[in-house]
């Protein structure tokens, strides 16, 4: 029999079960410039109820930064332990060589950003460059789709695997909104590099690597008593299944449009059971909202 996810309310109904909560920020606690209506409030109730919160993020901006943006949307930092980001896991992997793949990169960067955005990865002595010629290897912090289409990065890519180029990805998001639509984001460049037969090391969700970090964020938390609270089936559904992590779904967020659920709105039963047959990964439960 397939495994089907159970509907919630609200994030209450989980409080008995779970003591640490791996909880993505965009698309389940704002919308990238306020939040959502309840998410405030949800935070500082799971507080009160003793509950541990880590926020996971593909962002591949600084985790200093990303906190920020967070407070002066109205969240407050102690609502939550730590802010886990891929950009952040990525340059401190480049920084300790933590890895043969790291180790071997060299200093030359040739950056992919969005309007030239790279500061997650300055200050660790890489000298970035404007050709792939002169690269050691290549980082995908952003693309600037829509305005720069995805297709329109083809040549620096062959060049690049013409080269034997390793790219990290320290942002694996496939899409992302811009202006209400969805686009392709940095992931979908990275995917578009490994088919061409190039090496590529992800930093972020839903590789397993971030989601120990998450862990140590959490302290005594057991493994079986954490949830991972996300909109995204490819990113957070997919990722908390592969490290064997309990998951609940956001059905407001990326996924919005296909199931015609805006935030906190319940969806028609049979809506719901199509979009879960064709998902590639089925979560355990899922919730209209991040709401109490």
């Amino acid at each position: 029999m397939p495994r089907h996810a159970v509907a919630l309310a609200g994030v209450s109904e989980l409080m008995s079960g779970f003591d640490g909560f791996i909880v993505d920020q965009w698309g389940v606690l704002h919308q990238g410039s306020r939040p959502y209506p309840g998410a405030i409030d949800c935070l500082e109730r799971m507080r009160d109820a003793g509950k541990h919160v880590v926020v996971l993020s593909n962002s591949a901006q600084r985790e200093a930064a990303n906190v920020r943006l967070l407070e002066q949307m109205g969240f407050p930092a102690r609502l939550f332990e730590r802010m886990v980001v891929a950009g952040e896991e990525a340059r401190a992997a480049i920084m300790a060589k933590s890895t043969p793949f790291h180790a071997k990169l060299g200093a030359r960067c040739y950056a992919f950003t969005r309007a030239g955005e790279r500061s997650v990865f300055e200050g660790i002595g890489l000298a970035f460059v404007t050709t792939i010629g002169e690269a050691d290897f290549l980082v995908a912090l952003g693309i600037d789709t829509p305005y720069r289409p995805l297709s329109d990065y083809d040549g620096e890519l062959h060049a690049a695997r013409a080269r034997g180029l390793p790219m990290i990805c320290a942002n694996p998001d496939i899409t992302r909104f811009h202006h209400g639509a969805l686009v392709a984001a940095t992931g979908a460049l990275a995917r578009r590099y490994a088919e061409l037969g190039g090496e590529v090391f992800h930093h972020g969700k839903p590789w397993p690597a971030i989601y120990a970090s998450c862990l140590v964020a959490l302290g005594d938390c057991a493994p079986g008593r954490v949830i991972a609270v996300g909109d995204s089936i490819e990113h957070d559904i997919v990722g908390a299944a592969r490290v064997g992590l309990t998951s609940a779904f956001i059905a407001g967020g990326i996924h919005a449009p296909e199931l015609g659920a805006a935030c906190g709105k319940q969806i028609e039963p049979a809506t719901w059971r199509e979009f879960e047959n064709r998902a590639i990964a089925t979560p355990d439960y899922w919730l209209p909202a991040f709401i109490w």
